[in-house]
């Protein structure tokens, strides 16, 4: 597995490769309710790198479909299906060679989140899936975020599945990929999605083929403990089902 760090890529840069080889690149935005931080998320995105911005407002309640419009993006909105469903959704109201998932609810975006993520799929023909790590800060401190990822995640690879490398950020929000492998791979429902997708790309394409970049911190609302059980339920069931343990 290859790693990157998102101050390796510049922008003047990628913009030269992508001309040279012709790639077209869309960025897709699963969210819900998140008003207070899509905008900013939509606007520092660089469009000079990216064709499209399409935002999948999955039944929000709040004014995120207007915001993000104002901001730039086109928005699609469906009744609630969960994150899972908006990212398969993302992938077909898209037309880019290179698909970027962001989530939307960080509240210290740069462009550095964006240009990270497309540097190795530009860099390297043979990279097929690039996920995003980060420090996870909390009110408390510079650290203590993700705690799914620290109590339910990483324990069910490192015993299910040791041939893969260590992932930092399994859960990671922050992906980037090629079309046609993301139209191999299935889109698990909800909260599992992101774990999903990172063993069924391992499993298709290989450790060679899977890239992790270094995106700095990332600041983003904090769930309360009682609303974190669905999301290791999930977790955990996506995980059993591919190790072949639960079906």
């Amino acid at each position: 597995m290859r790693e990157f760090d998102s101050r390796e890529f510049h922008l003047a840069d990628l913009v030269a490769r992508k001309a040279a080889v012709a790639a077209r690149i869309s960025v897709c935005l699963p969210a819900r309710d998140e008003a207070a931080t899509v905008g900013d998320v939509v606007a520092a995105i660089p469009d000079e790198l990216v064709d499209e911005i399409v935002v999948i407002d999955d039944g929000s309640t709040d004014k995120t479909a207007s915001v993000a419009t104002a901001a730039g993006a086109r928005v699609i909105s469906t009744k609630p299906a969960g994150k899972g469903d908006a990212m398969r959704r993302g992938l077909e109201e898209t037309t880019g060679d290179i698909v970027v998932y962001l989530d939307a609810d960080v509240r210290n975006f740069e462009r550095h989140f964006v240009t990270g993520l497309v540097g190795p799929l530009l860099a390297d023909d043979a990279i097929q899936f690039v996920k995003g790590w980060y420090a996870r800060p909390t009110a408390d401190g510079p650290e203590g975020g993700g705690r799914v990822t620290e109590l339910v995640a990483k324990p069910l690879l490192r015993m299910l599945f040791p041939a893969i490398p260590p992932i930092r950020q399994p859960l990671s929000g922050e992906v980037a990929a090629r079309r046609p492998l993301l139209e191999k791979l299935t889109f698990a429902g909800g909260y599992a999605v992101d774990l999903a997708l990172l063993l069924d790309a391992f499993a298709a394409v290989g450790s060679p083929a899977i890239a992790e970049v270094d995106l700095g911190v990332r600041v983003h609302r904090n769930r309360p403990l009682d609303q974190l059980a669905p999301q290791a339920e999930a977790i955990l069931t996506a995980a059993l089902e591919r190790a072949g343990q639960f079906k």
